[in-house]
């Protein structure tokens, strides 16, 4: 049995999906935008993609499974969602549609489908990096501007007047300049989003759409206030402590925005904030799981398991291969105990040169993982330049304050050493 996966070649989460296809006897066939020059480089025996490229790449696909049988698909990360979307309709899958795919990948697509399906929406308005208008835009402060291109909050900055909007506009029109941004071609490269700032606190919601209809994983809450200038997200703990009522508001929006968006069959990871009026807004609500090494907060259990039974034993990759590929997965639950993980934030701009304490965070107690993930010589930026992180660590806990005091305890535990970029001027 085989599932096509669309990712980056260096997503993190391919080997984890590759972990858990190998224990249910799948076989993963991967769409990646390696180097079409050259011969397997990754040998992972991948298709080789682009995804700013989905008629040809589409192509590309059904031509090497053709006289395969493939039962589903996955898209991991927001870049590849629409060109699975397009090969899904190609080869007669049932996933997300093309449209829905569209609206979650474009900021601009996804505020007019939630506004027009009656969600609580922020004004927005959407101007480009070398519009001149742009000079004399001053929206209902305080505001946020968003590039339509880039995820993972990168990019994103508040600002409470004028002056503040000024810097931020520049600030983003020279990332948005970096060759490496260019590189990426999504096609709203040179588009900035303004909205108007929502106050109120922000949580995360995973689950999967079956012909429609949510299964709510898990609802995170974000404890450290995102408040701006940027939006580092640094620490998710599930189960949410917010009252019943508010997470059931929660679901009940993902489940419009989905709908809204025209999201249908397979995963979705939904953003939003809580005003203290109880108002949802969503933020966004993607076609794809949690990114990065996250995925790992969540175990679950399947069948007749009892809260306190234990640990769950179920990844998310395999859970979301089981949906894949039609396996019914009704009575997948999260493990009963609370789980927490830290993206460790980067400090400040440098040439990373290490981490000590490990020993010690690890020794934390309720700690399960750490993860560096930051290289020797790697060069480090903080937001909103750049949307790495140093690593993850992950806890668990009899209570979702307990996971998240073991988290804030390991990372007071590290030392990272990062040394000043010494550029040179031309």
């Amino acid at each position: 049995m085989r599932v096509l996966l669309f990712s980056h070649t260096t997503g993190y989460q391919l080997r984890a999906f590759n972990d858990a296809a190998e224990a249910l006897g799948i076989e993963l066939v991967f769409a990646t935008d390696r180097c079409h020059r050259l011969d397997d480089p990754w040998q992972d025996r991948a298709i080789a993609v682009r995804f700013f490229d989905v008629e040809s790449s589409v192509a590309a696909i059904v031509r090497h499974v053709e006289g395969v049988q493939v039962a589903g698909l996955l898209a991991v990360g927001d870049r590849p969602v629409v060109l699975a979307a397009r090969a899904a309709e190609a080869l007669g899958l049932t996933w997300h549609s093309v449209a829905g795919a569209r609206n979650s990948t474009d900021k601009r697509r996804a505020r007019q489908a939630l506004g027009a399906a009656g969600l609580p929406s922020p004004p927005f308005a959407v101007v480009g990096v070398s519009d001149d208008a742009a000079s004399s835009l001053r929206p209902p402060f305080p505001a946020v501007l968003k590039p339509l291109g880039l995820s993972g909050s990168r990019g994103v900055i508040r600002a409470d007047d004028a002056q503040a909007f000024d810097a931020a506009f520049a600030r983003i029109r020279a990332l948005l300049a970096r060759p490496q941004v260019r590189a990426a071609r999504t096609g709203v490269d040179d588009e900035i989003l303004v909205e108007a700032y929502v106050d109120g606190r922000e949580y995360a919601l995973e689950g999967v759409l079956t012909a429609g209809t949510l299964q709510v994983f898990a609802i995170f809450d974000k404890p450290d206030p995102l408040e701006g200038p940027f939006f580092e997200e640094t620490i998710y703990v599930t189960p949410s402590r917010a009252p019943e009522a508010i997470q059931q508001r929660i679901a009940a929006s993902a489940a419009r925005a989905a709908r809204a968006l025209g999201l249908w069959h397979g995963p979705i990871h939904a953003e939003c904030r809580v005003t203290s009026a109880g108002d949802v807004y969503v933020l966004e609500a993607a076609a794809r799981p949690i990114g990065g090494l996250c995925s790992r907060v969540l175990t679950f259990t399947e069948g007749g398991a009892r809260p306190g039974d234990g640990d769950g034993n179920l990844s998310l990759e395999t859970v979301l291969l089981l949906h894949a590929i039609g396996r019914p997965i009704d009575r997948v639950s999260r493990e009963a105990r609370a789980a927490a993980v830290m993206m460790v934030p980067i400090p400040q701009r440098g040439i990373f040169k290490g981490v000590s304490g490990e020993d010690r965070a690890r020794a934390v107690a309720g700690v399960t993982e750490i993860r560096i993930t930051a290289k020797d010589g790697q060069l480090l930026e903080p937001l909103p330049e750049a949307g790495s992180y140093l690593g993850f660590i992950f806890a668990r806990g009899d209570t979702p304050a307990a996971a998240e005091a073991s988290v804030r305890a390991a990372h007071a535990e590290l030392a990272f050493e990062v040394r000043p970029d010494l550029m040179v001027q031309r």
